[in-house]
């Protein structure tokens, strides 16, 4: 999932409202997502006493309360028509695993979950993302589990440390081209406090990608993988439209549901090789 260009480089205001709006709403209802109508939106800012002439004024929508809502309306239909389709269960990854298994000899971890007793198993998320990685690469280095935290430099002097590790760097995690985060959650019976601290590192890492961005003028190409069907849309829908917002928000490329690696690692990467052959020309 790519954002779409006309929500891109709005104001803090803007999001300010979208979180407000959706907080007080709600952000889901049976097995669908909300949109507020505006009737719904205007009694939100009146029972808490807040200003909503940006929005409504008398009985009319202004320009930026039409935005609003179509942006609302655009994460709904969105999010309630892909991710359904693209979320695997853990049955599913594992049966897509196993057909690339034996298409080549990969050299890529391959790492076992932490869960333990039956359902102790392969990541089969974070080994195909793996697999797939090196399969487009070929020879060119990747980090597919750094120890340690990212490094930017200048004059070959750290300049910018992020405050977290991640779960993959291309080539390296000194200077790297792109790097991911990974949040797989096959078994999971609860939406609990570990999945929703996934979102917060990922707007942690974004928020200081962007201020290195800025004071080196390099980019970095940031996604998120994310997989379960279970844990992201039986149980975690508001958590799917705070990832939506954080695309549109500038805070990550791209997020990248379940069964879409198999088209979109393939287009990525080529990205990432471009980038290796200008810097290493």
């Amino acid at each position: 999932m790519r954002p779409l260009s006309k929500y891109l480089s709005l104001s803090n205001e803007f999001w300010a409202d979208i979180k407000f709006i959706s907080e007080r709403s709600g952000y889901s209802k049976s097995k669908e997502l909300i949109i507020p109508s505006i009737e719904t939106i205007a009694a939100i800012y009146k029972k808490n006493k807040l200003d909503i002439s940006k929005i409504v004024i008398g009985d009319h929508i202004t320009d930026y309360g039409q935005l609003l809502l179509s942006y609302l309306k655009d994460r709904a239909y969105g999010l309630n028509s892909l991710a359904p389709k693209l979320l695997m269960t853990k049955e599913e990854a594992k049966t897509e695993y196993e057909k690339l298994l034996p298409i080549r000899s990969y050299s890529c971890p391959q790492p076992m979950n932490k869960q333990k007793g039956n359902k102790r198993a392969k990541s089969y998320f974070t080994c195909m993302i793996n697999m797939l990685i090196e399969t487009e690469i070929n020879s060119i280095p990747c980090n597919y589990d750094p120890k340690n935290l990212l490094i930017f430099t200048d004059q070959n002097k750290p300049f910018y440390v992020l405050s977290r590790r991640v779960d993959g760097a291309f080539p390296t995690i000194i200077d790297p081209i792109s790097i991911w985060e990974i949040k797989e959650y096959y078994n999971t019976t609860t939406f609990g406090s570990r999945v929703a601290d996934g979102i917060y590192e990922t707007l942690l890492d974004g928020l200081e990608i962007n201020e290195m961005q800025k004071v080196s003028n390099r980019k970095i190409f940031h996604y998120l993988f994310i997989d379960d069907f279970n844990t992201w849309w039986n149980m975690g829908k508001s958590y799917l439209c705070r990832i939506f917002d954080l695309i549109h928000m500038g805070l990550v490329d791209e997020v990248i549901f379940g069964r879409e690696i198999f088209k979109d690692i393939p287009r990525i990467t080529k990205i990432w090789e471009e980038e290796y052959l200008i810097r290493n020309h």
